[in-house]
């Protein structure tokens, strides 16, 4: 069957405007945002005062939909093979977008390509924490026992090839010592085990640290960025503590699955970078040790694409791997 050419340009008007008309009334329901991770760990901290901020002004809903496992891989997942129409989020960082293609033997989305990157939101030094009643009271002191009982202290983070696990192997190899590594399944579960004393050692970012920091709970020994935290002054970094230049930190971003409208694209992009600028939300969050960190979708795209080349390499000279 043929058709005039007035009728083909009648069919990609139509389409245009079917799909502007889609982008005006969207959002005519709930967006759900997907956390890869538990409640009450610091993506999910993140994740809820974020949306909370933007329904305040926007008056949208969200769901927050806790997917955890797999190191957030069924989370990311989930929304790389949910339907491209705006009401399927998820919560990113770098552990599942930059990590996790080297660490794992079959992944079965591909950062890049299955997802569209909306905005970055917030970038997390992480701390390395010890009971109150621990004996060990400075990095020094950890250093020393590790040094002279290898492999039997032992270290938990949140699971194998997280951006916690990794640093902690950069470090080991800085310091020349040998610790043993817990993996959980989320960073809220290794809290009860770290100040009951059963884990010697725990890393994991700041948000999800700070309030038993605060409350005498928890003693951290040192923090991962190059500065010290502004909510936690008295804590000293790790490259001051001897290991100059000792650097690494957690990311958090906006995504959706691949082929996003751009319509809603920019839509939601302008809402979350809105919600960043606030005073109340950059305090919420610098309250829990993260720094706002708006982006466009483009930049945001382009530190995925950055980072996985930067851990990837991280990930194959520490050999870790999971199948």
């Amino acid at each position: 069957m043929k058709f005039s050419r007035r009728t083909v340009m009648g069919l990609v008007l139509a389409t245009l405007v079917t799909s502007m008309a889609h982008a005006q009334v969207w959002p005519g329901k709930p967006i759900r945002l997907v956390v890869p991770f538990p409640a009450g760990g610091g993506t999910d901290i993140i994740g809820r005062e974020l949306t909370q901020k933007i329904t305040e002004a926007s008056k949208w809903t969200f769901i927050v939909d806790n997917k955890p496992g797999s190191g957030g891989n069924i989370g990311i997942d989930n929304i790389a093979k949910s339907p491209a129409d705006g009401y399927n989020l998820v919560l990113g960082q770098t552990s599942n977008l930059a990590i996790n293609p080297s660490l794992y033997a079959k992944l079965p989305y591909d950062p890049v390509k299955d997802l569209t990157p909306i905005s970055m939101v917030a970038s997390a030094p992480l701390a390395l924490v010890v009971s109150v009643n621990s004996p060990f009271q400075t990095l020094a002191d950890l250093v020393t026992a590790a040094k002279a009982r290898p492999e039997k202290i032992n270290f938990a983070t949140s699971g194998n090839g997280t951006v916690a696990h990794l640093a902690t192997e950069l470090f080991k190899k800085e310091a020349g010592i040998k610790l043993t590594h817990i993996p959980y399944k989320g960073a809220a579960q290794g809290l009860n085990d770290v100040i009951g004393g059963q884990v010697e050692v725990y890393v994991s970012s700041i948000p999800t640290l700070i309030g038993h920091i605060k409350n005498g709970k928890l003693r951290a020994l040192a923090v991962t960025s190059l500065k010290r935290v502004d909510d936690l002054p008295q804590v000293p970094t790790i490259a001051e503590s001897g290991y100059k230049g000792f650097e690494a930190v957690t990311w958090f971003g906006v995504l959706g699955p691949a082929n996003l409208p751009k319509e809603i694209t920019a839509r939601l992009n302008v809402e979350i970078n809105k919600a960043l600028r606030t005073p109340e939300l950059k305090k919420k969050l610098g309250d829990q040790g993260a720094d706002v960190a708006g982006s466009t979708p483009e930049q945001f795209g382009k530190l995925v694409r950055d980072d996985m080349v930067r851990w990837g390499a991280v990930v194959r000279e520490s050999g870790a791997k999971i199948d």
